[in-house]
């Protein structure tokens, strides 16, 4: 604690500070050992705290909640905040090693199309940039390729300052690759599976990312050989599984959230998109699919619901027009939702043990 204690703080700040357990997190600022430093001026205190989750945009509520806490630990002094983010590098398959410069690879993922899931992954992503992360997006879907459409690319051709390595294309603060990005958005990909992976892996590997915290591989619908090789190349640190709520969307995505337990990938969590219906003109919610389906299926597969996000017809107008609900419209009940998921999904990796080993079950030989 000395390290960190300044002349003049009494060591009930410390631990009143410390004592705080984040919401998002669910640990304890003391375990996180997120004090930096804290000190005082006499009448104010001055702490520098780091958490290893983005953390743009909350500052001024963690400052809220600290000062409550002092408050009820009877310290009348009030509290300044300077917060950054460490984002650490987690583990991914055995077999695998993280690629470089990219700290955390976070796959999202359905078991069928038609759930939404290209656009809960390019929101994530930036809602992820705009905390302040540095953020990659890889359209994995080379037979259907949406976020050059969604980023506000489409006819921008991706091109190599150097003759060896692709150079992302930008958009909105995160950087981007797809196949839709190399080649003519008219030409069917009338590919076979071994050359769909091969391409991909290409893009992967050969794109120049730079440094990143975050890299979203938007992977391609289904469980079939083209999504189970890339979840078997990939060196994935966690998956998202995107559902909606209706039986039939939930039976499929066990299938997607099997695939990866299969590969030894950490599911994050899961994504109930088209939670509720919501009326443009009234703002009437209505759960036309059905409800607590994203729920159940977490509560089956010891898992956690991330976010429900609803059926609201200015999400796709925004995705259509190349600027996403998190860009176009921040303050919005629709664009929360999503900046709300990227904190639950950021917190969930950073709770994830940093051990490789317990990625993986451990077998026990009995002798009998």
């Amino acid at each position: 604690m000395a390290d960190v204690v300044g002349a003049g703080v009494a060591e009930g700040v410390l631990q009143a500070i410390n004592a705080y357990v984040d919401p998002w997190l669910g640990r304890s600022l003391g375990d996180l050992k997120a004090v930096r430093a804290l000190r005082t001026d006499g009448r104010q205190l001055h702490a520098e705290l780091t958490l290893p989750v983005p953390v743009g945009g909350y500052r001024e509520e963690l400052t809220d909640a600290l000062n409550q806490a002092l408050a009820r630990a009877g310290i009348t002094q009030i509290l300044e905040l300077q917060l950054t983010a460490d984002i650490p590098v987690h583990a991914v398959q055995k077999s695998l090693q993280p690629l470089p410069g990219i700290r955390n690879v976070v796959a999202v993922a359905s078991g069928k199309g038609g759930v939404g899931k290209s656009t809960v992954a390019v929101n994530l992503a930036l809602a992820w940039a705009a905390a302040g992360a540095r953020v990659g997006l890889l359209d994995a879907d080379i037979y259907g390729p949406s976020q050059p459409t969604m980023l506000g690319l489409a006819g921008r051709q991706a091109t190599s300052s150097d003759g060896k390595r692709i150079d992302a294309l930008v958009a909105h603060g995160i950087k981007a690759m797809s196949i839709g990005m190399l080649i003519d958005a008219d030409q069917p990909m009338v590919w076979r599976g071994p050359m769909v992976t091969s391409a991909l892996t290409q893009l992967l590997s050969e794109t120049d990312w730079g440094e990143l915290d975050y890299l979203v591989v938007d992977m391609p619908p289904g469980t079939g050989d083209i999504a189970l090789t890339l979840a078997q190349r990939v060196p994935v640190a966690g998956a998202v599984i995107v559902t909606t709520p209706q039986d039939v969307a939930l039976a499929d995505a066990v299938k997607g959230l099997n695939m990866f337990v299969k590969v030894a990938v950490p599911i994050l969590g899961i994504v109930e998109n088209m939670s509720t219906h919501v009326c443009t003109h009234c703002g009437h919610e209505d759960a036309i699919f059905g409800s607590g389906g994203g729920e159940r299926l977490a509560a089956d597969h010891q898992t956690v619901l991330l976010g429900r996000l609803p059926l609201d017809a200015r999400i796709r107008a925004e995705a259509d027009s190349g600027v996403p609900s998190v860009v176009a419209a921040p303050d919005s009940a629709r664009g929360k939702a999503y900046r709300d998921l990227a904190r639950q999904t950021a917190a969930a990796l950073a709770r994830r043990s940093r051990d490789r080993s317990s990625l993986f079950p451990k077998i026990v030989v009995e002798d009998r």
